[in-house]
């Protein structure tokens, strides 16, 4: 039997959170959850997922500077992170795909586009 393969889901919106959770968990991932980018950091390095479904927005530093921040190290570096924001504008887009997201999705997201964007990442890694 496969290894279950575990997702990081970092979104300081509880109910968001969830909801990325649920489909992760229906899609048959295990699912960690991080409410801010500080604790994420730590979380991420010990639970060393199959990839990270990251928000920009969020309290301390933004998920673009997590996800630099885990492209400089090199234990998290090759973790492939889908970024999902409400921040949709083609700049907004653009920093997250070169800060070194797999991909860069809008919300509202649909179960299908997030779980494809996953796989996607999971099986191709980093841009």
């Amino acid at each position: 039997m496969a290894e279950v393969k575990k997702i990081v889901i970092v979104e300081d919106e509880p109910d968001t959170a969830e909801m990325f959770a649920e489909m992760m968990r229906l899609s048959g991932y295990q699912v960690v959850k991080s409410y801010s980018g500080t604790r994420a950091i730590a979380v991420i390095a010990e639970e060393k997922p199959a990839a990270v479904v990251l928000d920009v927005m969020m309290p301390e530093f933004s998920g673009l500077d997590l996800l630099r921040y885990m492209r400089k190290d090199a234990r998290l570096a090759k973790i492939p992170v889908v970024i999902v924001s409400a921040k949709g504008l083609p700049s907004d887009i653009q920093d997250g795909l070169e800060a070194g997201a797999a991909s860069y999705l809008t919300k509202p997201v649909s179960f299908t586009d997030l779980k494809d964007a996953i796989e996607k990442a999971i099986r191709g890694g980093v841009n």
